[in-house]
């Protein structure tokens, strides 16, 4: 309790609300980071075993799951074909664990990259 302008005033804090974060959110920010590393031609579309084991958060190239307000991310890319594999890779875990992180604050379980073909077109 405080006083503001003369009125004795209960400031204890409380929550204001609830935020849910929807997984179709968390597709796009997984698309953006992965399409923002160098050496990724495209997404390839997320086979079908993959598929059918991910119910919501499912797009072109990106399947998540939320489970305990954990993210896992199953990704599916063409890559260049002058690119070091493993480390692009290891640039997209990294770049898309990095963004789910900062912008909506949730943690990242598991960020799966499939390799499904590597483009030679020019």
């Amino acid at each position: 309790m405080r006083k503001i302008n003369g009125e004795t005033m209960d400031t204890t804090k409380m929550p204001i609300g609830k935020t849910t974060i929807s997984p179709e959110v968390l597709v796009s920010i997984a698309l953006l980071a992965t399409m923002s590393v160098e050496g990724v031609s495209r997404m390839s579309p997320v086979p079908r075993d993959i598929n059918s084991l991910f119910k919501k958060g499912l797009a072109d190239g990106v399947a998540i799951t939320v489970e305990d307000n954990m993210v896992y991310t199953e990704i599916c890319v063409i890559l260049k074909n002058d690119v070091k594999v493993r480390e692009v890779c290891k640039q997209i875990q990294n770049q898309v664990s990095r963004s789910i992180s900062e912008m909506v604050g949730m943690e990242v379980g598991r960020v799966n990259i499939h390799v499904e073909d590597i483009d030679f077109s020019d």
